[in-house]
């Protein structure tokens, strides 16, 4: 049917798209304050860049992804997430050139394959930022404290901050081997994606969302007990840091996160009330992903918080997206002999930077006074007849039902005295 949209795909139409706006206003404003610089990537890549990037263990890759040939025969994917992309810009484009760290921000849509719930969507959109160049244990938590510091903005309460080590190259082998010591004998009680998961990454059963799994996993190793000393120094320090901007914290030890190329800190941000998929964003380190692109051994580290899921949690939580915006003064016209003097007003008035409109459906004037109070504008013009004669207009006041009678060279002046426009 041509007139459904795609499945798992979302219109944002008028009184929605408007919290999106304030979200992105928001989003815009704190990445000024902490010195984050607009990144905007493309939509497709070529589909090397996640197999390699995001790994082809991961379900992402395995089961999620929308990969196609284009007219060159050339396989490219809808880009599942945005941080393989940024790595890839920051290489191609040589910002490594640039003063480090490079601070980086984007705002988009991203595209999964998956089975469409509450605040989960085929394409949904995320507020992201990368931080390359530095490995300090400082930058991990002002990461953290800039992602808590959002939600705390848009008053967003009773969220959980899970923060965990995954450990590097040099203690992950070790991990894996202890962890497949612990789940063979267990094996056939898993679920089919964890026993694929024992051969190719058994580090991702101990995030598996099945409750055998997880009864199964309770006493298995984690990541904590496997660090080598240079990752322990490192968790110990971001918690430090953590602690120094009274960012309240949960170590679970089982968090583990769905991607491949996170090494070091790793965290989640959990909403208990939107649902079973109670992220609301997380991230952590990628130490080794610039080097996986093609480039030299430089740190990185992000996070990408879910737009859809932020508006579901302020929903639930009863939170204000701000104040709407729309039409604040409508022109009445009371015959056809106004229609002119009301395309001259309107225009004066919108050149003042005020939100205007006037009638297009040669409504009655009861029905455009009708008209006005339902789109909310705060004043109405009204010429007509009289009014042409005499070179005035009616201004009402539509909050208080008062109006009063000015000449018209004087109603945009009246207009921004009432605080309106630029």
């Amino acid at each position: 049917m041509l007139t459904t949209r795609p499945r798992g795909a979302n219109d944002i139409l008028p009184g929605e798209v408007e919290k999106w706006r304030y979200l992105e206003d928001q989003m815009r404003r704190i990445c000024r304050e902490y010195g984050y610089s607009e990144i905007r990537t493309p939509i497709f890549e070529h589909t090397e860049l996640f197999l390699r990037g995001v790994g082809d263990t991961t379900d992402i890759v395995e089961k999620e992804m929308y990969t196609f040939m284009d007219r060159g025969n050339r396989s490219v994917t809808l880009r599942p997430e945005n941080t393989a992309p940024v790595v890839r810009a920051y290489l191609e484009d040589k910002l490594y050139a640039l003063p480090q760290p490079v601070k980086l921000f984007y705002i988009g849509p991203m595209f999964r394959y998956d089975r469409p719930q509450a605040g989960r969507f085929r394409q949904f959109h995320q507020f992201g930022v990368e931080v390359f160049g530095s490995h300090d244990p400082a930058v991990d938590a002002e990461v953290m404290a800039m992602s808590m510091d959002f939600y705390r903005r848009l008053g967003l309460h009773d969220l959980e901050l899970h923060v965990n080590s995954v450990g590097c190259p040099e203690c992950r082998p070790g991990l894996i081997q202890k962890l497949q010591d612990y789940f063979r004998p267990r094996l056939k009680q898993l679920c089919k994606n964890c026993q694929e998961r024992f051969e190719k990454n058994p580090l991702r059963i101990l995030d598996c969302k099945e409750t055998l799994c997880g009864e199964i996993g309770t006493d298995a190793p984690t990541t904590v007990d496997c660090l080598c000393s240079s990752c322990s120094v490192h968790f110990s320090a971001v918690k430090n840091n953590l602690k120094l901007l009274d960012i309240a914290y949960l170590e679970d030890k089982r968090l583990v996160r769905g991607l491949d190329y996170y090494t070091h800190t790793a965290f989640e941000i959990v909403a208990s009330d939107i649902g079973a998929q109670s992220s609301v964003g997380g991230g952590g380190r990628y130490n080794g992903l610039v080097e996986i692109c093609g480039g030299p051994s430089i740190p990185g580290i992000g996070f990408a918080l879910g737009i859809e899921r932020i508006i579901l949690a302020m929903e639930r939580q009863g939170l204000s997206f701000g104040e709407a915006g729309g039409t604040e003064v409508f022109i009445v016209t009371a015959d056809q002999a106004a229609a002119g003097e009301a395309v001259r007003l309107l225009a004066k008035i919108r050149s003042e930077g005020i939100a205007a409109d006037k009638d297009y459906m040669n409504r009655s004037l009861k029905a455009q006074m009708k008209y006005a109070g339902k789109i909310g504008a705060s004043y109405t013009v009204i010429i007509g007849e009289d009014e042409m004669k005499q070179g005035t207009a009616l201004v009402r006041n539509m909050g208080l039902g008062q109006q009063e009678s000015m000449p018209l060279v004087e109603v945009v002046n009246y207009l921004e005295e009432q605080g309106l426009g630029k």
